[in-house]
């Protein structure tokens, strides 16, 4: 396929034809490949992103409190949520890189594929205006608003499992570290978390202890939600 057909469909995904392609180009060049390169549209797509985002949540979700509406926000905008949109756009394959970078996977690299989507988004801003930048990053976030549950508001896993058992007045999780392996820059941690209560011992793996015991909060809520919800039943 013909890289302009390629913009073509990315652009039908966003919302948005690019009267001039020079800034999607730009927006999708990393610094490895050359200059102009698209470090100064993630800045400007940043500021972009996060007012239209704040105006959309302010308007679906009425009824939020400040803390809540700044909470969703951070986890709306946070670099796992726009790696995440930037993998279902096909970002990465879009991407210019310089050989170095793309032989190290920076086609894959979270960082560089969130910073790619906001540039992206101050490049429709400049080819067009804020009204239809707004209108790019709904029709992006709107699926995952549509499903939004308002109890979580985006919490981490950690948060939400901690206020589901203090509210049933039980003793918090546990938890250790099971194994780290790996060189320093590059450790792979893995991380038990128990809920005595409820006979759980969840596992999760993460780059970070923290990301570690994250994933095995998430796990441990999702156990425990679905005996609620069979016990419930019953």
């Amino acid at each position: 396929m013909h890289k302009d057909a390629k913009y073509d469909q990315f652009c039908h995904n966003i919302g948005h034809s690019f009267k001039n392609l020079a800034l999607l180009r730009e927006a999708l060049t990393h610094r490895s490949h050359s200059t102009p390169h698209n470090e100064r549209l993630e800045f400007l797509g940043d500021g972009v992103l996060n007012c239209a985002v704040a105006g959309l949540i302010f308007k679906l979700c009425p009824e939020l409190p400040e803390g809540d509406l700044s909470r969703l926000r951070a986890n709306l905008v946070n670099q796992k949520a726009l790696n995440k949109l930037a993998l279902e756009l096909n970002l990465g394959e879009l991407m210019r890189f310089g050989d170095g970078e793309l032989k190290s996977g920076g086609n894959r690299r979270p960082s560089i594929l969130s910073d790619a989507l906001e540039a992206v988004l101050g490049a429709v801003y400049l080819d067009s205006d804020f009204a239809k930048a707004e209108e790019v990053v709904a029709t992006l976030y709107m699926p995952l608003l549509d499903n939004l549950d308002q109890k979580t508001l985006g919490k981490d896993p950690k948060t939400l499992l901690q206020e589901y058992l203090q509210g049933l007045r039980l003793a918090l999780p546990e938890y250790s570290i099971i194994s780290t392996v790996g060189k320093a820059h590059e450790k792979k941690f893995k991380v038990a978390c128990v809920v005595t209560k409820f006979n759980i011992r969840a596992i999760g793996d993460g780059g970070s202890r923290r990301c570690a015991e994250q994933a095995a909060a998430k796990e441990a809520y999702k156990i425990i939600k679905k005996l609620s919800i069979s016990t419930s039943s019953t």
